[in-house]
């Protein structure tokens, strides 16, 4: 679908060129063209009705540094000034207060509580007008993968994927001596390796950085990217920028916990690349439009005398070639993505205005070509529907478009009921669970978190996985087999006999079906189609070719099931 966006144009490209009145035509998730409003529009747009956002259009904003998952945590009160992370991260009170709540989160099997974490946290970004991020990783017995909601994910982008898009990797531990050349080899491989680099101000936190050296040999290339980097001072950064490394800066999280922040007056002077980044919201701030004023703050306070446009581009176009996506995202430029941010302001002073910029001043946010959050008004006139929410006293639609199909999808308002109740009862969640109260009071379905439990009349199962080398059957020929597990909240047992094949807790089928469709698989009945299914911890199968089957034939006082892909039987399973 095209699209013509009117308002002030900051392209944030190389020459900071601001076009007002501008105009910028999208196509589809591309940027087609951008131009001044009295130049003529391109011929493919000769019958599009342009749209007045009535404010400033920027990329949309990139953040290389975040824990998202811990954004669903209040702000943490700081109980003393600390001096490395190892001093922080072992302190009690932030174990009660920050840690454990994350670990029992964690431990959750409820896929529900999962997704409105998801959900939550990916809404604070678009708040804040962030189309890309670190991403929330999602781990379970069965599943290892990022979530996929919005908002782009640096580490994972989705297929197919784009060249220009190359994935990013995470190193959160210190690279200790054992484990330099290991280290090493990664980063020669990495296109951008975001690590975790002389956290805090003190020799403990320097050594970190100088732990990189080995034999006269630095593990610092032009895909490094030093998250932090506080205990570094000129030197340090001279040697980062020979080796054309380049910086994340967490201002307030550094300023919260150790009293100090990153000298990032050396690091532009050694020729460093500076890209902003929120951290998390126990101390820094809930979403990287927030940040911006941070440094902003820092830079008048201490002197440093980067320009408001310096300060914006921290949070676009150098964050998009640190990560080698400077040909995709960043700027606003034809044959980019058409990933945009409009706030409210004074087209005079577009880069203050954006840093001045509350979420109540953001009109619309756009990922990938779609329209994802905005005014009702500007969403409305680009044809998006979705779900009506109130930031401060301003109206705003979200569209979040498709779910992950990995968890349930939910609203961003459940999301925040669910957690609200989550957090209620942090020290009986877990045992909640286990006694069959899930998130917001639910049933959880912990034995297939993977999959999408949402919706009226629908059923979980999961079941024992027949071995590879069972013969292919007719469902008429099953009768021998013996079913195993049942409907609704169940798992396989740690091992179980499917006629003469056994099998095991890690082989298992698991998914939900929708009822009432029917399937004519030689059977009575039929629960529907199958809507996920995964095998094992991570074998993902076609759902399209998988179907439930319900049998005549009883197993004690239920009936059995069959799961068939095709005419080969994957499981059997008994349903109430």
């Amino acid at each position: 679908m095209k699209y013509v966006l009117h308002g002030c144009i900051a392209t944030m490209d190389a020459n900071q060129s601001v076009l007002n009145p501008g105009a910028i035509y999208m196509d589809g998730d591309s940027i087609a063209a951008v131009a001044s409003q009295t130049a003529p529009a391109p011929a493919a747009f000769t019958d599009v009705t342009p749209i007045d956002t009535g404010g400033i259009v920027f990329p949309g904003l990139i953040e290389l540094h975040n824990h998202l998952s811990y954004n669903a945590l209040p702000a943490w009160q700081v109980p003393k000034r600390f001096y490395d992370r190892g001093q922080w991260q072992s302190n009690s009170d932030y174990i009660t207060s920050v840690s454990s709540p994350m670990a029992t989160i964690a431990k959750s099997q409820d896929p529900k509580l999962l997704a409105a974490l998801a959900r939550y946290v990916e809404m604070k970004c678009l708040l804040g007008g962030v189309t890309t991020s670190q991403g929330i990783s999602l781990k379970t017995d069965d599943l290892n993968s990022y979530y996929h909601g919005t908002i782009r994910v640096v580490e994972d982008p989705p297929a197919p994927l784009d060249p220009r898009m190359p994935k990013a990797g995470t190193h959160i531990p210190d690279v200790v001596a054992k484990d330099w050349a290991q280290f090493n080899a990664a980063l020669d491989r990495a296109s951008c390796l975001l690590l975790h680099l002389a956290e805090g101000l003190d020799e403990t936190a320097l050594n970190a950085f100088l732990a990189l050296q080995q034999n006269g040999v630095w593990a610092i290339n032009s895909a490094l990217a030093g998250i932090h980097c506080a205990a570094l001072q000129r030197p340090h950064f001279d040697i980062m920028a020979q080796h054309q490394a380049s910086m994340i800066w967490s201002p307030l999280s550094n300023l919260m916990l150790y009293g100090g922040t990153s000298d990032v007056a050396s690091a532009r002077a050694a020729g460093v690349a500076i890209a902003l980044g929120s951290d998390w919201s126990p101390t820094g701030s809930k979403n990287l439009l927030n940040e911006l004023k941070i440094a902003k703050a820092v830079n008048e306070a201490r002197g440093l005398e980067f320009a408001d446009a310096e300060i914006v581009a921290m949070a676009t176009s150098v964050p998009a070639k640190i990560a080698k996506w400077d040909k995709a995202v960043g700027s606003l430029a034809p044959g980019w993505k058409a990933d945009l941010l409009v706030v409210a302001g004074d087209a005079g002073d577009p880069y203050g205005s954006l840093i001045a910029a509350k979420e109540t001043d953001v009109r619309l946010v756009i990922v990938d070509g779609r329209p994802t959050l905005g005014s009702p008004a500007l969403m409305n006139a680009l044809g998006a529907t979705g779900e009506r929410l109130v930031v401060g006293s301003q109206a705003q639609l979200a569209s979040f478009g498709p779910p992950d199909p990995n968890v349930p999808a939910v609203s961003f308002a459940d999301s925040a009921r669910i957690l609200d109740d989550a957090l209620s009862r942090l020290p009986t969640l877990l045992g909640d669970e286990a006694s069959g109260r899930g998130a917001g009071g639910a049933r959880p379905a912990r034995g297939c978190s993977a999959a999408d439990a949402t919706g009226p009349r629908r059923r979980a199962f999961r079941t024992c996985f027949l071995a590879a080398d069972a013969p292919t059957q007719r469902p008429r020929d099953w009768a021998g087999n013996t079913a195993i597990g049942s409907s609704g909240d169940i798992g396989a047992p740690e091992s179980a006999s499917s006629g003469s094949t056994k099998c095991h807790r890690r082989s298992w089928v698991c998914g939900y079906v929708e009822e009432p469709v029917k399937h004519s698989c030689g059977h009575q009945g039929g629960f529907g189609r199958v809507l996920s299914v995964r095998t094992g911890p991570s074998q993902e199968l076609n759902c399209n070719n998988i179907t439930i089957c319900v049998g005549r034939r009883s197993v004690g006082e239920r009936s059995a099931a069959l799961v068939l892909s095709g005419q080969s039987i994957l499981g059997v399973l008994s349903v109430g």
